[in-house]
């Protein structure tokens, strides 16, 4: 069962001349560990945009039901 997360990041390195943040819904097959839940979406946003973990920053998140 997949579950939805609402993120709210900055990625600089994400597009070119596209610095500043980015919002929006991001579906994952397994629901985050409570513990490591901003850096297992860091991580997973990171290899989505083709970027470094370093290079993103999660401001806010929460599970949608």
């Amino acid at each position: 069962m997949s579950s939805k997360y609402y993120a709210h990041f900055t990625a600089p390195g994400a597009a070119p001349q596209a610095n500043g943040e980015w919002c929006g819904v991001v579906e994952l097959t397994a629901p985050l560990r409570a513990a490591r839940e901003r850096q297992e979406l860091e991580l997973v946003l990171a290899c989505s945009l083709d970027l470094e973990i370093e290079d993103i920053r999660v401001l806010d998140w929460s599970r949608l039901h």
